[in-house]
């Protein structure tokens, strides 16, 4: 009888030992798993998720885990796999249908996608949460229906809905609509001293092609000097994939203010985290020939753009010109709508009316405004003020003031 009751005890104790290693915590386990998969060690992550499936199989956060863990893997099938039973477990769960309206968009399976989007109406009404629409936006964007994601974005933007890549993409969307345009531009500077006033007019036109990207053919005339000038420019924003984009410039004129042949040429990436960079050349032929390299970073934080340019001149010999410019945007309704400020030193490698060779230093300061007033009509107003060094003891102020109207159809 006693031993059958130690046997009886040593069954219990076995029991509770082992139903105490069988239990676990699945959130513990989820905790695990995804510090493992978001240090890149997946398969290793992956082995603690199904763990905790065996006894959970229907614990949502674990299955959108492993779903997005194979899609950032570009296991794509694999993924779709756990993040539908991660919809079906919970329904009215917004991140399972988001981990899945991602995977089906980098797997380009948009007709999947758009039943995803239609299961999500049904479970969490029509009008989706606004990290949703934000996913029906990017959607849109790789289908190329670059109008109908730009108006979800707008109106994300004017919710003030919280994604720090938000106004990033709203001016990537920018550059892909297809938006016909005319406008002009008048500029009139001031100066101290003797020198008459000038007189500038712009005229542009711009549309977009899918070779070219957006592309804007331009014509400026200006008197100065006791003189006119001519200047025929064409600009191009060839895309180079979803994340990078060329700038081309070419132009030319026979008056001695404009550079006789002037040629651009820039890369810009779009980089994680609302980053972007970009570099490239610039070549001015006025009366010397002058080769320029130039290079910024900029960064949307919020509602602001950011942006830092750094320009290197080779001269003769050993001696090297710089010049720098800040910029400071804040964007208000849409992404078209911004104050600026500018603070520079030196001479930009865009700004054709100033022939580098002819200024030892140059410091000035701007500001502005554009309004987009209706969808077809946009204004522009800038005013600055340069200080310019022509030589020792030599300096040139000019106060500069900006107006602009375009027309889109």
């Amino acid at each position: 009888m006693k031993k059958i009751f130690i046997l009886l005890i040593c069954s219990v104790i076995f029991t509770i030992v082992v139903n105490a290693q069988d239990s676990f915590d699945p959130d513990a386990l989820l905790v695990d798993a995804r510090t493992l998969i978001l240090d890149g060690k997946y398969i290793e992550g992956r082995k603690i998720a199904f763990r905790a499936l065996s006894k959970y199989p229907d614990y949502a956060d674990i299955l959108i885990l492993v779903g997005r863990s194979y899609a950032w893997e570009g296991k794509n099938d694999s993924a779709s796999i756990y993040l539908e039973r991660a919809i079906i477990a919970a329904p009215d769960y917004v991140d399972g249908y988001a981990a899945y309206l991602d995977n089906l968009s980098w797997a380009d399976q948009y007709e999947n996608a758009d039943k995803v989007l239609a299961k999500a109406r049904q479970n969490l009404g029509e009008t989706l949460p606004n990290l949703l629409r934000y996913k029906e936006s990017r959607l849109l964007y790789y289908k190329e229906d670059y109008n109908a994601a730009y108006d979800i974005a707008e109106d994300l933007f004017e919710k003030k809905y919280k994604n720090e890549e938000l106004l990033d993409y709203m001016q990537t969307l920018q550059r892909y609509r297809r938006n016909n345009a005319v406008g002009v531009t008048y500029d009139y500077d001031s100066f101290e001293g003797d020198l008459s006033p000038w007189n500038t007019f712009s005229f542009y036109a711009r549309t977009r092609t899918k070779l070219t990207g957006t592309l804007i053919g331009r014509v400026t005339q200006s008197s100065r000097f006791d003189a006119n000038g001519t200047l025929f420019e064409l600009d191009a924003y060839p895309s180079l994939g979803k994340k990078a984009y060329a700038y081309l410039n070419v132009g030319g004129s026979s008056a001695s203010f404009f550079p006789e042949f002037r040629f651009g040429a820039s890369i810009y990436f779009n980089l994680p985290k609302a980053w972007e960079i970009d570099g490239g050349f610039r070549y001015l032929q006025f009366s010397e020939i002058t080769n320029i390299y130039t290079a910024s970073v900029g960064k949307y934080v919020g509602n602001w753009w950011l942006n830092l340019r750094g320009n290197v001149i080779p001269g003769t010999g050993n001696s090297l010109g710089t010049s720098a410019n800040l910029q400071a945007r804040y964007y208000f309704k849409t992404g078209e709508d911004f104050f600026s400020i500018q603070l520079s030193s030196g001479v930009s490698p865009d700004e054709e009316s100033r022939d580098p060779t002819q200024l030892l230093n140059s410091y000035r300061a701007r500001v502005g405004y554009q309004q987009l007033l209706t969808e077809r009509f946009m204004v522009y107003a800038f005013s600055g003020y340069s200080r310019d060094e022509l030589g020792p003891d030599r300096f040139r102020n000019n106060l500069n003031f900006s107006l602009g109207v375009e027309y889109r159809f």
